[in-house]
């Protein structure tokens, strides 16, 4: 099975589904995407779209996901540490990503964007934690993942909704020496 989902056709038709949504994501709102929009837009039948992803909600996740591991390039963080470099790349990353979204239909799913991001950086942050403080105490540092992840979301989130008038980067930059004496 492993090997049926790397065969290079199977890639690509599914890159051509997740393409037709975002096309057609640009155009429409989500709640008026159907199957059939997408199929159509992608030259491919309803059983090869249910063979990919079990429904639209299914697709539209792994859309999100995966877009946004390429815009926060988590294996550029594989083996870093948390410092005042990775903290604003990463704020950086994630409120690009938000940006780039409220330009397509972004209304009606906000919380399952939300999850993605907030699960995506926990991820990135309890590796990062583990490497840092090896042997220590493993749900401790899952709990600082967990508040590092909505932290950084929130804030990506209040910039986004009120500060545009200061760069994502000098917005995370004031509050660097507070982040970093906590984590130390």
């Amino acid at each position: 099975m492993s090997e049926a989902k790397t065969d290079p056709r199977i890639l690509r038709t599914r890159k051509f589904i997740m393409d037709a949504f975002m096309e057609l994501s640009a155009k429409k709102e989500f709640k008026d995407i159907t199957v059939k929009d997408i199929t159509n837009e992608a030259m491919i039948n309803r059983a090869t779209f249910y063979y990919h992803f079990e429904d639209i909600y299914d697709l539209l996740e792994k859309v999100l996901s995966e877009v946004l591991l390429i815009n926060l390039d988590c294996n550029a963080y594989e083996n870093s540490e948390i410092n005042e470099e990775t903290l604003i790349s990463i704020f950086t990353a994630i409120t690009n990503f938000q940006n780039a979204l409220s330009n397509r239909c972004h209304r009606g799913y906000e919380e399952t964007i939300a999850r993605i991001i907030r699960e995506q950086l926990e991820v990135v942050f309890y590796r990062m934690l583990v490497r840092q403080h090896e042997g220590e105490d493993k749900e401790g540092l899952q709990v600082t993942a967990v508040m590092l992840a909505w932290g950084i979301y929130g804030a990506s989130v209040e910039w986004r909704r009120n500060v545009k008038d200061v760069t994502p980067e000098a917005y995370i930059q004031s509050a660097i020496p507070y982040l970093m004496k906590g984590l130390s």
